[in-house]
């Protein structure tokens, strides 16, 4: 990946972590699940220029957990149906007790 300028996420996205040291190249997965699940729009617009659609779509369909508004979300960004993603599948195989 060619040197990018650092995007600008809110704090409060990666509120556990180091913030300051965190390694958008080494970290991507980390740092792709963790904006589409905790990140506003243009976080994720920021995350979607900084890593491309490509590497977004490739990420976020082989997470192993993803919530469920969190899936819907990127299925809509990515143009992909829900049970394409790696963690829909794995919610089937393990259905809840009571889902509600």
């Amino acid at each position: 990946m060619e040197q990018k300028e650092k995007p600008v996420f809110h704090k409060r996205i990666f509120w556990d972590v180091n913030f300051e040291n965190l390694d958008y190249a080494k970290k991507y997965k980390f740092v792709i699940e963790r904006v589409f699940e905790r990140g506003d729009v243009p976080d994720i617009r920021n995350c979607r220029r900084y890593y491309g659609d490509e590497l977004v779509a490739e990420v976020l369909l082989n997470a192993k957990f993803l919530s469920i508004m969190t899936m819907y979300l990127a299925a809509a960004v990515i143009d992909r149906p829900i049970e394409d993603f790696r963690c829909y599948t794995l919610r089937q195989l393990n259905p809840e007790l009571f889902p509600y």
